[in-house]
This record gives structure tokens, sequence and C-alpha cells, in this order.
């Protein structure tokens, strides 16, 4: 029996334990990422934002919590109610499942699997299946409408951040995010990488529809889009889907761009600090940006969205793709030259 524990049980509950916490950190940190957007919007604003539920307002993500799920649930009469209550399950359980392969730090990872960028394809493209199912199961003109346009959305500018990462991949030779990460670049290739950094931040932008590319959800024409019927915990799920993306958005830019658990610059005498907290630093000044643009620019029209992913980023990443793997087989940087 105890063979069997050390052998088995013991590696399984650790698995298990990993997995909560992780999942933990995700929900605790999405959770406080509302508060943050609501301070700093505010802030930019000049307003307030939260102050009223505990000191400062802290306790106001934990109240909008139990508020949402002490509400009715409400199911519209003519609604697929299997459709659509998997819909919002659906999106929750791929943005937790795509934080499986996501290295906060050297061997901090729940599987530190070779081919985690084709993972994270995997997981992203079948979240368009959670919003068009939400938007066909309410059985709602304003849902569908607004499903069709999120799923055009999600996919027109998946295209361009593969071809974006695939740059990357150029120039560290492997799809292991922990490779990537330790993976040495020269000063050329992070020049040539920084043009990708910009169409990627823009990207996920459009990828987790958030403003100024929160079109599926305009409320002046759509009523609030695929989520238009959804309420209390069913809406709730939709919410911590959306959150947690960001979060998983801003930590793949880190990984990709930003050097992930490293010391920025790789100035020495900050390296005391471990490299976890570099990373959630880096992920933070993403998010930054999420928030940064929400509160300053206005929402783009839906053919000026469309246009910029299939008529500008398109072209430019597939230039991009040529252009350094000209410059590294030029210059003899080719992983594995």
């Amino acid at each position: 029996m105890l063979e069997f524990w050390t052998s088995y049980g013991l590696p399984f509950a650790m698995i298990l334990l990993h997995i909560g916490i992780t999942i933990g950190v995700v929900m605790g940190g999405m959770a406080y990422l509302t508060y943050a957007e609501r301070k700093v919007m505010g802030a930019m604003q000049r307003r307030q934002g939260p102050m009223t539920v505990g000191p400062f307002g802290l306790l106001q993500p934990i109240a909008d919590g139990i508020k949402l799920l002490t509400k009715e649930t409400i199911l519209p009469t003519q609604a697929n109610k299997g459709v659509f209550l998997i819909a919002p399950m659906l999106t929750f359980t791929l943005a937790l499942a795509a934080w499986a392969v996501i290295p906060v730090d050297v061997g901090l990872a729940l599987a530190d699997i070779n081919v985690g960028i084709l993972y994270l394809f995997a997981i992203s493209s079948m979240g368009v299946y959670g919003v068009v199912m939400a938007g066909w199961g309410s059985n709602s003109r304003y849902a569908f409408l607004g499903a069709m346009r999120s799923a055009s959305q999600m996919v027109s500018y998946e295209v361009s951040m593969g071809l974006v990462i695939v740059t990357v991949l150029l120039c560290c030779g492997s799809q292991n995010l922990t490779e990537i990460v330790l993976a040495e670049r020269s000063f050329g290739m992070n020049v040539l990488l920084f043009p990708m950094l910009i169409i990627f931040l823009v990207s996920i932008l459009a990828e987790t529809n958030r403003a100024p590319f929160d079109l599926p959800e305009g409320e002046s024409e759509l009523s609030g889009g695929f989520m238009v019927e959804y309420s209390s915990f069913t809406f709730a799920l939709f919410f911590l889907g959306e959150y947690i993306n960001m979060i998983l958005m801003s930590a793949m830019t880190t990984i990709l761009f930003l050097g992930g658990w490293k010391v920025p610059f790789g100035i020495e005498f900050l390296s005391f600090v471990p490299g976890a907290v570099w990373f959630v630093l880096k992920t933070c000044l993403v998010l930054f940006f999420f928030i940064w643009s929400r509160a300053t620019f206005p929402r783009y029209r839906y053919d000026q969205l469309m246009r910029l992913g299939w008529k500008v980023f398109l072209p430019l990443t597939l230039l991009w793709v040529l252009v350094v793997s000209g410059f590294l087989i030029y210059t003899n940087q080719l992983p594995g030259m």
C-alpha cells in the first residue's frame, strides 16, 4: 500500500495541488484585475472608482462575485437550454485549460511540453465555439449577430497572431515556451521583432473582444451582443473567461517578447528578485495596456476592424516572416545552422 501511494498516489496528489494553486492564483488575479481596471480608469477619468466595500474598495470584487452567484439564472423560453448552458462553461473551461503550459519561472509550469505554442493555438481556436454556441443557443437575433461578429473577428486576428508567433519561433527555434524565454536573441533580432510586438498587442485586443474592438458587445446596436440573454452565474462564467483570457494573452506577450521571468535588460543588481515576480510585473504592464486602450480610444467601426486585420496586418506579417527569415539566414543566426 505504501509503495502504491509513493509511486502513484503522491505524484497524483501533487499534480492536483499544483492545479488547485494555479486555478486559485489565476482566479484571484482575475478578480483583482476587475478592481484594478475600475481604479485605473477612474484615475484616467478624474474620479475615484470603487471606494465603498472594504478599505479603498478592496472587497468590491468579492461583493460583485457574491451578487452574481446569488442572483436567479434566467433561461429564455425559446432557447436551446443545453447549448445555452454549455456555452459559458466551455468558454470558462478553455480559458483555464490554456494555463497548463504557461511557465511563470524555470520549472514552474503544469505541463512543460515541447508543443506549448500549438497547444495554446488549439485552445484559443476552440474558444470560438463557446461564443457561437452562446449566440445560437440564445435564440435571439441580437445574440446571434454578436456571435457572428465575434467569431469572424477572432478568426481574422488569429491569422496575423499566428504569423507573428512564427517570426518569434524562427528566432528561437523551439515551440517549448520555457525554451523560447531562455533562447538568446541578438540585438538585430529584437529590433526586427519590435514591429511584431506592436501588431501582437493590437491583435490580442481584438482576440479578446476588448475596447476599442469590443464590437461583438456593442451596446448601441446589439444590446450586449452574444451575452445579452445571460444573467447571474452563466454571465459570470463569460465574464471570468474574458478576464482570464486577458491575463493569458498578457502572459503570452511576456513570454514571446518581454523575456518572461528574466531580469529586464539584463540588469545584474536586480537579479535578487525572483523570476516569478518579474513575470507578474511584466504581465501587469501588458494588462495596463488593455485598460489604457479602453480608457483612451473610441470604438472602431466593424468594417474598419476587418480591414485592419485582413488588408494591413495579414500582408505585413507575411512580409515580415520573409524579412526575419532572410535576416537570420544572411547573418547565420538561424537556430540549428
